[in-house]
């Protein structure tokens, strides 16, 4: 089994690169590379970038690209069903080496590793929170304006899926994603028609979750997520989208699987898109719980997803 380190980039075809990169660039990235058909973008982060996009006449959604920790990982999975050759990445910031294979419903998930650390881009510390017993931030003052909000990495991405059991098992065996938590029917993980998988990395900390699959009878992408620096980034960004005239799509609100305080919006071309942060972080001692709720039931607070948010 092949072990996954982090999420590194979604990849999307769209008909208008232009296009794609003001919104993105609104949206808190930076341009790393570009020509007439491709598109990446970076975040303030050490990945090389996080958002592909390749020009073609119909929009759709890829793939994405995991880092694995080491080169055996990618002889590993060069070696299974569905996968390509191990192959030098000349066409992309980072380089490195990659594996690309091919799920059952056709996305295109890379195995990386090798590729450089870009070098992170300077931006401003996160505000200390002053809460009713602690009071961190002293003479000091927040002064937040509206402001594009700077994205630091790939939280997450969700996709639809034929076989969710299938899904999970081939991700599992790939890169050897484990449940944090599952959704569907109270008791038993088996039936569940939504799984949140994230990295193992044993007592290491690490997000929630990088990937939910989510079973249904219609393939493809359901949102990417991108972390942004705090609650005041969040909605710093909100209000500057909102005047900059993008689609809010939900937000701003506390998510209750994962915890993040989320705020979605849809990009030129309908694809929806997420700012996050202040996610819950687990290692080896988490236990899976199964959510038997709807859609909207998994707001804490804020705006709520209508009932088939999730469909």
């Amino acid at each position: 089994m092949s072990h996954a380190i982090e999420p590194l980039y979604v990849r999307y075809q769209v008909p208008d690169l232009v296009r794609m990169e003001s919104f993105l660039r609104d949206f808190g990235m930076q341009t790393a590379q570009q020509s007439a058909t491709q598109l990446f973008m970076r975040g303030s982060g050490s990945t090389p970038y996080v958002y592909e996009a390749v020009a073609g006449t119909e929009a759709r959604f890829l793939g994405a690209g995991f880092r694995v920790a080491e080169r055996a990982d990618l002889e590993r999975v060069a070696a299974l069903e569905g996968s390509g050759p191990i192959e030098a990445i000349d066409d992309a910031p980072g380089g490195g080496h990659r594996v690309r294979m091919r799920m059952a419903d056709g996305f295109e998930i890379d195995a990386v590793h090798g590729a450089a650390v870009a070098t992170p881009l300077e931006t401003r510390d996160a505000i200390a929170l002053n809460t009713a017993r602690t009071k961190p931030r002293t003479n000091q003052f927040v002064r937040i304006a509206q402001a594009i909000a700077p994205v630091t990495k790939l939280g997450h991405f969700v996709l639809h899926v034929r076989d969710h059991r299938a899904a999970v098992a081939w991700l599992h065996q790939r890169f050897g994603l484990i449940a944090s938590d599952y959704m569907g029917p109270p008791g038993d993980p088996d039936q569940a028609a939504g799984t949140f998988l994230r990295v193992d990395r044993g007592q290491q900390m690490v997000d929630h979750h990088c990937l939910l699959v989510l079973g249904t009878e219609t393939p493809g992408v359901h949102h990417c997520s991108f972390e942004v620096e705090d609650v005041d980034a969040v909605m710093a960004g909100h209000d500057y989208l909102l005047q900059r005239g993008y689609t809010l799509d939900c937000g701003v609100g506390r998510h209750l699987l994962g915890s993040q305080i989320f705020d979605y919006w849809r990009d030129p071309f309908g694809f929806r898109i997420e700012h996050y942060t202040d996610g819950d972080m687990v290692n080896h001692l988490h236990q899976p719980a199964i959510f038997s709720g709807t859609a909207d039931e998994t707001t804490q607070w804020g705006a709520r997803p209508p009932k088939d948010f999730f469909e």
